[in-house]
């Protein structure tokens, strides 16, 4: 049985993810109390015909008593595996996505109450969560993800990946639109020749012949590929080994439209001759 347990701050799109895995198959729970977790798991598992893959979702409108439980009981339960697998994935976005979705919409946060507004409500969501966060097998940042492309990346992430294998992203983005949040290897390429600087080549991105010609005579970019490329095929299986389910590697540039994209799409053809579970993401091309 694979057991997927969702969490994250409000607004950050738990609902369209166990939307998505229940689309594909996926018995779904929508905020289970954390304390009822054990018994879930201990009915799902001694019943014969239990189905084969769930999702569950445990955030901020558990009782405090309740999650403040929830990271020793997932400890407990990833260190008992032998009827299942278990996974935690994690979704968060920026504050000030959080804030323009909340107004938006105008919910009510579940932590805002007539002492305490809604930053300030999502900041207190952010500190009781972290200890979670810290556990998450796999973070996603949907800051910029529309709901079809949360669905998408969702069913690509999890539901494509066997037990076993280890899931890379190679993600381009833009350092002046920040970091993503869900990265874990974070590679700064700004250090390289830059087509935005030559005008007949700025209206195109790094999926372009034009910009890829130029990058691919670069020997400053064949470099920092095979750089690259030879930290990752030397630690990637040991990240395996060691139990790592998923892997977010974040090639940045500038605006990522240029350089990052072209490394991204490189990397990501490399590794998919060597690995079952290999995607490639560009943040900033829509």
């Amino acid at each position: 049985m694979k057991l997927v347990v969702i969490s994250g701050r409000s607004g950050s799109g738990k609902s369209t993810a166990l939307q998505a895995l229940e689309d594909i198959g996926f018995y779904c729970i929508d905020n289970l109390p954390a304390t009822l977790l054990p018994s879930l798991v201990t009915q799902m598992t001694s019943d014969p015909q239990h189905p084969e893959h769930i999702a569950i979702s445990i955030d901020a409108r558990n009782l405090l008593s309740n999650l403040t439980q929830l990271p020793s009981i997932l400890e407990a339960l990833k260190e008992d595996e032998q009827e299942a697998h278990y996974e935690v994935l994690y979704l968060d976005a920026s504050e000030a996505t959080l804030l323009k979705r909340y107004s938006s919409t105008r919910r009510k946060h579940p932590l805002s109450d007539d002492n305490r507004g809604l930053l300030e409500s999502i900041q207190l969501e952010q500190q009781l969560l972290e200890p979670i966060a810290k556990m998450a097998d796999l973070r996603i940042d949907t800051t910029r993800l529309n709901l079809y492309d949360l669905r998408d990346t969702v069913k690509s992430r999890i539901a494509d990946r066997s037990d076993q294998s280890l899931a890379v992203q190679f993600e381009s983005f833009g350092f002046k639109h920040g970091v993503p949040l869900d990265a874990d290897i974070v590679y700064d390429v700004r250090v390289l020749p830059n087509p935005y600087w030559i005008p007949e080549l700025r209206q195109y991105s790094g999926l372009d012949q034009p910009v890829i010609n130029f990058l691919s005579e670069s020997d400053q970019v064949q470099e920092m590929q095979d750089h690259i490329t030879q930290y990752l095929e030397c630690w990637l299986p040991r990240f395996a080994a060691n139990n790592r389910s998923y892997i977010t590697v974040a090639i940045g540039c500038t605006g990522g439209h240029h350089r990052s994209v072209y490394l991204a799409t490189r990397l990501a053809s490399h590794f998919e001759q060597l690995m079952d579970n290999v995607h490639v993401r560009h943040r900033e091309l829509k």
